[in-house]
């Protein structure tokens, strides 16, 4: 049974595409606000007007500074002039963020609190680099050494030694979101979603004509940070796997939703079944997605093999290699698009990112569930379950 009491709709999900985060790159003369008005003015669009008078706005960010500081949510609201009894909240839930906003406005919607919320995540990493907030958690050592800040990739590292993944299952998975990547890049169905902005019509950062050959020999690349952060491993060494084949690219873009009731005379393109974020130990990062995953199969009453597409985070290569490994899902149904190790990870912008790709992904093969995993740094994890409504809808 699904752990929703009234019935929640997505009735339609936008996405911009990536762009890389560089002072050339294809989005970065853009504004976080600047983005996520595009895709407002474009659910105003696609959905005849629903979206024009909406409850909220709730906006995943993790790099809450600069062009992205004083409530990013607030400053696109003004942009996109939305009404202003339109409330306006940026929420940090680390890489799962974009995926707990729409959650967060799931929750708002059936309990009957707003009618309409928009809801999605904005990352501009060209202006707003990782870390750039500065904030104190990160070099906090008052924190015993196992609750300490530690950089998502080197706890990548870890993770591949500690499950025993090897590289050429790190270079495999690499090769695989490449060249879903490059091949579905101008498919109209599977990008059905995503909208044409600043100087880009595709994703930025897919490296066509990927091979194992190349990715074999590149070095690994984050093997320093063992160094930098030796008293949070409380002197553990480990080798050093992941090459930056194996972590996603950084770059900016944005990913927006409007969730809704029943009756907003638009037909939607989904129905939430559950949604569910877990907690993990902070000393195993990058796990807490999979329980995130399990709690939202269970409240909708699905397993794993009910699905029809899967959105997995490609949280560094040894995410999806202990998952495609330990829950032996049908590998067509992974990530049919490429997933983040190809086209990059916009940090807040994700979840949102992969929940309009999902919908993309559904639509194309006229399947009926389909499920999203997001995970992150310190034990973050969010999932989603939905059912597709067939274009006869009503």
């Amino acid at each position: 049974m699904s752990d929703l009491a009234d019935a929640v709709y997505i009735y339609d999900a936008l996405r911009t595409p990536r762009g890389k985060a560089r002072p050339d790159g294809g989005l970065a003369a853009l504004t976080p606000p600047g983005l996520v008005k595009a895709l407002v003015d474009a659910l105003t669009e696609r959905t005849d007007g629903a979206s024009s008078d909406p409850g909220a706005l709730l906006l995943g960010c993790v790099t809450q500074a600069g062009t992205q500081g004083g409530n990013v949510a607030m400053a696109a609201k003004q942009h996109a002039r939305l009404p202003d009894t339109c409330a306006a909240h940026t929420l940090n839930n680390y890489c799962a963020s974009g995926l707990s906003a729409i959650g967060h406005a799931v929750a708002t919607v059936a309990a009957g609190h707003e009618r309409v919320v928009l809801a999605g995540g904005v990352e501009m990493m060209s202006s707003a680099p990782f870390l750039s907030d500065k904030a104190e958690f990160y070099s906090d050592t008052s924190l015993p050494p196992a609750r300490r800040f530690l950089p998502p990739v080197l706890a990548a590292d870890r993770l591949a030694v500690a499950e025993g993944i090897t590289r050429p299952e790190l270079d495999a998975c690499a090769l695989t979101s490449q060249q879903r990547a490059a091949a579905s890049d101008r498919d109209l169905l599977l990008q059905a979603s995503r909208l044409d902005l600043g100087s880009l019509t595709g994703e930025e950062c897919i490296r066509p004509g990927t091979n194992l050959d190349a990715l074999a020999q590149m070095p690994p690349a984050f093997g320093l940070l063992q160094h930098e952060y030796a008293e949070a491993l409380e002197g553990q060494t480990f080798e050093p796997l992941h090459t930056l084949s194996h972590a996603p690219p950084v770059c900016d873009g944005a990913g927006l939703a409007l969730i809704g009731c029943e009756g907003l005379g638009k037909r939607p393109r989904a129905r939430v079944l559950a949604y569910a974020e877990s907690g993990g130990d902070p000393a195993a990062s990058l796990t807490a997605g999979f329980a995130a995953m399990d709690k939202a199969l269970a409240r909708a009453g699905h397993s794993l093999e009910d699905m029809d597409r899967i959105e997995f985070m490609e949280a560094f290569a040894v995410t999806v290699a202990k998952f495609m490994r330990d829950r032996a899902p049908d590998p067509d149904k992974v990530n049919a698009s490429g997933g983040h190790l190809a086209k990059g990870h916009p940090m807040g912008a994700t979840g949102a990112i992969l929940i309009s790709t999902l919908l993309d992904a559904l639509d194309a093969d006229s399947g009926r569930l389909g499920l999203v995993i997001t995970t992150g740094a310190m034990g973050v994890g969010a999932a989603m379950v939905v059912e597709r409504l067939s274009p006869n809808a009503a």
